[in-house]
């Protein structure tokens, strides 16, 4: 399999699909773990990878820091899914994401926030870094 722009496009239109399904199936309003527990569910049935709450381990000059922070769903080690259950979501939240994509070098980043009322239109914002713009398109 080649990585290209279009597969990682591709691959997004899924995991939305997924949170898109989730949302239909619970709604708004639940915590943020119940979501979680039925996305990897609806990973797991479209046939995705995915790594779970994993610690991100930071470099600084060599040396290797464990952070103490977790992110929430790494899909095919490509790209990382933060999930919300919030009335609003802050933008200090899109910044954590975008630092976390940086930190664990995935090309693109979805915040998926399932206490909205569509998750295609206002439930969710992917976001690119330099790693995505520097792979073939097709």
């Amino acid at each position: 399999m080649r990585i290209t722009q279009k597969y990682i496009d591709e691959l997004t239109y899924k995991i939305i699909g997924c949170a898109i399904e989730v949302h239909k199936e619970v709604g708004p309003g639940m915590l943020e773990k119940v979501y979680e527990k039925c996305f990897l569910i609806e990973l797991t049935l479209q046939g995705l990878s995915f790594k779970k709450q994993k610690r991100i381990i930071s470099d600084y000059k060599g040396h290797a820091i464990d952070t103490q922070l977790r992110y929430d769903v790494l899909v095919e080690d490509l790209i990382l899914t933060e999930l919300k259950s919030k009335e609003t979501v802050p933008k200090v939240d899109y910044t954590i994401l975008k630092t976390y994509m940086r930190m664990l070098s995935v090309p693109k980043g979805i915040l998926i926030n399932f206490n909205c009322n569509h998750i295609f239109s206002e439930g969710q914002k992917t976001i690119v870094n330099e790693l995505y713009a520097s792979l073939p398109k097709e």
